[in-house]
């Protein structure tokens, strides 16, 4: 398929992990029709989670989306990243005993990322590891955090540090849920796929550049393209490194600057696609002062982050120590060495581990706060 050649009808792709694959189901009307989400059911028994944001707007489609003879339960927890949290989690496994859930139940996921990954994380738990589904309603879900087995709780000293890969059994991604999203989330799910065409697809970045009005106005084929391709690009991916061993690290893009934004102002106060979306501009700034962006590409990188709706400056009073002490707390680091993802050029990104920290420092310190 061209980018000119656009879907504009269902669309599924698979993530392989031999008998571990699964499918990524994307188009409109998939939460109420039990076609998509009955075949992916472990048994009878299933408990839906959600948060209060989502659930007046979305649950009873889905619970329409199940067989009569499933045995199901709700749990509608608090919205908003804060919540990522054990304490959460354990409401889940309460859940779960308190209903009598054997190993043949299934979770479903019906939410942002911040409900993928604690409902990931508590399937891949309980008595060691049950089915589910997820069915994320953000844009940032949609084509990141429901994709690729990664579930998980924050930490306060860290985002996502407790945590585990358990694979889901399917993702179901119904685009009409973006209508109720607001703006700011909607270009938060953008810096992701803005993400995707900087480590990966030069061509599809310049897709991007061309359409992001189109994607801002929710125009149906642009978005489902855009949904497809970012999938399709991290779905290959994972299958080449579930348990980034290698070059599934490419995905933190812009992630070890934005969680470090993230964990200063407070879990919440930035969203996720914010905070990255400024970390992205900062490891092309840092790589055009290691020589491999032109100063061109970096005024590109921070031209399509904006056309986005995204921020180009870090918090103000937020200096180079914070940030330093955060990043210093990356999965990603080895043998207390800081790895960072940044680009050669626009559209490969590379793992790297030895940028000067004077040069570091600088970028840090001289990068502009809002």
């Amino acid at each position: 398929m061209t980018m000119s050649e656009t879907p504009s009808t269902q669309r599924s792709l698979q993530v392989a992990l031999g008998d571990r694959s699964y499918p990524i189901h994307i188009g409109s009307g998939l939460l109420g029709d039990p076609t998509w989400l009955s075949p992916y059911l472990a048994g009878r028994q299933v408990l839906i989670v959600t948060n209060e944001a989502v659930a007046p707007l979305y649950l009873e489609r889905l619970r329409h989306g199940l067989p009569n003879e499933a045995e199901v339960r709700e749990l509608v927890l608090p919205d908003g990243e804060a919540t990522k949290t054990l304490a959460c989690v354990s409401r889940i496994w309460d859940a779960l005993l308190e209903a009598g859930f054997n190993r043949r139940c299934t979770l479903v996921a019906l939410g942002g990322g911040v409900i993928g990954d604690m409902v990931g994380f508590a399937a891949a738990c309980y008595q060691r590891g049950v089915a589910f589904i997820q069915v994320p309603t953000t844009l940032l879900s949609q084509v990141d955090s429901s994709v690729g087995g990664k579930t998980g709780v924050n930490h306060p000293l860290g985002k996502n540090m407790v945590g585990a890969f358990w694979q889901p059994r399917a993702v179901l991604i119904d685009t009409d849920t973006l209508k109720t999203l607001p703006a700011a989330e909607f270009s938060a799910g953008l810096a992701e796929v803005i993400k995707y065409g900087l480590i990966r697809d030069a061509k599809f970045l310049a897709w991007l550049e061309a359409e992001m009005a189109a994607l801002r106005n929710l125009e149906p084929e642009a978005l489902a393209w855009a949904i497809e391709r970012s999938c399709q690009l991290k779905a290959d991916i994972v299958a080449a490194d579930e348990t980034e061993q290698g070059v599934r690290a490419l995905l933190n893009l812009g992630h070890t600057f934005g969680h470090a934004i993230e964990a200063h102002q407070g879990y919440g106060n930035w969203l996720h696609g914010e905070a990255v979306g400024v970390g992205m501009l900062m490891a092309a700034e840092l790589s055009c002062r290691l020589g491999w962006l032109s100063a061109d590409e970096v005024e590109r990188s921070a031209a399509i982050i904006a056309s986005a709706g995204l921020p180009l400056k870090a918090p103000v009073g937020m200096g180079a120590e914070d940030f330093l002490s955060r990043m210093r707390l990356d999965k990603k680091n080895v043998d207390d060495r800081l790895r960072l993802v940044l680009l050669e050029t626009l559209g490969k990104a590379v793992v790297y581990d030895e940028a000067p920290m004077p040069l570091l420092q600088e970028l840090l310190e001289r990068f502009p706060r809002s």
